[in-house]
């Protein structure tokens, strides 16, 4: 069984899920109250008259128990309890309660905490991290996100940083113990459109971008990171990813310039009805490009004017190879190089077996394709083949360093993993 491209090293790094990790999460939501059931209202109501008949030394040492029990899991949890209070309080129309430790504990009972990355943590992309400072020179500080999985198969983008050198060695920094979710900055009321900010203090691995929205509400999946740089040089991140409902998928995207405030873009047009979306890194004879697919059997290219609304595709590939005979995709967006744009792809062939490939598109012209891999580049082997969809590799994005292709990869839908290549090598095995 070919197992990749024998230029092609896996580095002994493990990124595995952790369900110690957990965020805290509200236990009654709902942007308005006309969007709760009238049940759900009357029992919120009746579990905060339970709360106010308690005397005070009762709430006092129910308040202490509780902070006793969670503080240490949380980076300030006193703060998440009073915000979680005011937006009951404000979703409900209570009165202001002026006891502070009971208005903690109705925080406390409408809160609880879930472990986001207890089921899996997979599917990742990589870009040049917006802080290189303290480098040696030919070192790269990469940003990276990963889709994470727990209870109720809910994914979430959560992120990690690291370090990689000029011979292709890769350093991922240990994660916080602490993980937290971006407060809404935008409207109270969610339209398609809306603004998430998370704390000043926090680091980028501690926070989690958890589904907000009713497309939403099962899932964001699969985020294709890209570093866009516009012509006169300045840079903004953009993610391309899968919205789930639990019963339809919607693609969306979102953008930021330092990974703390998050902009999150609606997507319309006729190109907009499928999963695997990815933004090409910078304009193309001053339109957006986008890879995207809409049978899965054939990659697509797209053009936009405006960044949200894409008209019109182009075929520039389809499946010619046994082992991309069910389907074909991308795994993240086009990298430049002088040669050419790289993509790399995933296809499916028999057993649902999921293989890495890649592809050259024309610089000028990216619906021209010029070569491409007929062997995988990477394909499950060993232990990489166990775990909650057996026989998986796929990625959500790579990047070139010094010469090398630094590629992050997910393991049957459970582990992150890395492999590194020299372009060069790559190339010269295209057709």
């Amino acid at each position: 069984m070919n197992t990749g491209h024998a230029d092609l090293t896996r580095l002994p790094i493990l990124l595995e899920p952790d369900p110690t990790r957990v965020i805290l999460r509200p236990f009654l939501s709902a942007p308005d109250p006309q969007d709760l059931h009238q049940a759900d209202l009357l029992r919120a109501r009746r579990l905060i008259d339970r709360v106010l008949a308690m005397d005070a030394m009762a709430v006092e040492e129910e308040l202490e128990a509780t902070l006793h029990e969670f503080g240490a899991r949380h980076a300030d949890l006193t703060s998440i309890l009073a915000e979680r209070y005011a937006h009951i309080r404000d979703l409900l129309g209570l009165d202001e309660d002026p006891i502070q430790e009971r208005r903690l504990l109705i925080g406390a009972y409408f809160s609880h905490e879930y472990s986001f990355q207890s089921a899996a943590l997979f599917n990742p992309s990589i870009v040049e991290h917006p802080d290189q400072s303290g480098l040696a020179r030919d070192e790269l500080r990469f940003a990276m996100s990963l889709r994470a999985t727990g209870e109720g198969h809910i994914s979430s983008i959560c992120f990690r940083s690291g370090i990689v050198g000029g011979a292709g060695e890769i350093r991922v920094d240990p994660p916080s113990h602490f993980a937290t979710t971006p407060r809404r900055t935008s409207a109270a009321r969610l339209t398609d459109s809306y603004d998430v900010a998370f704390s000043p203090g926090t680091e980028l691995d501690e926070r989690v971008i958890f589904p907000i929205t009713p497309p939403q509400r099962n899932g964001i999946e699969d985020a294709r990171f890209v570093r866009f740089v516009e012509d006169d040089g300045r840079a903004t991140y953009f993610a391309t990813y899968t919205a789930y409902s639990g019963r339809e998928i919607a693609p969306e995207m979102l953008r930021t310039d330092d990974f703390r405030r998050f902009s999150f873009v609606p997507l319309r047009g006729e190109a907009i009805r499928n999963k695997g979306m990815a933004l090409f890194p910078r304009r193309i004879g001053g339109r957006y490009a986008m890879l995207t697919r809409s049978d899965g059997e054939t990659l697509q290219l797209a053009i936009s004017e405006d960044l949200q609304v894409w008209n019109g595709t182009n075929e520039i590939l389809s499946a010619a190879e046994p082992w991309e005979f069910v389907q074909i995709g991308n795994c993240g967006s086009p990298i430049e190089l002088p040669e050419g744009w790289l993509v790399l792809t995933h296809g499916v062939g028999p057993m649902r077996r999921y293989c890495i490939g890649a592809v050259l598109l024309d610089l000028h012209d990216p619906s021209r394709m010029i070569g491409r891999l007929r062997c995988p580049l990477l394909a499950a082997a060993g232990a990489e083949r166990n775990g909650y969809v057996p026989n998986v590799v796929y990625s959500c994005g790579a990047m070139v360093h010094e010469g090398n292709l630094i590629l992050p990869y997910a393991a049957s839908d459970t582990s992150t993993r890395f492999a590194v290549m020299l372009v060069a090598n790559l190339l010269a095995a295209m057709v």
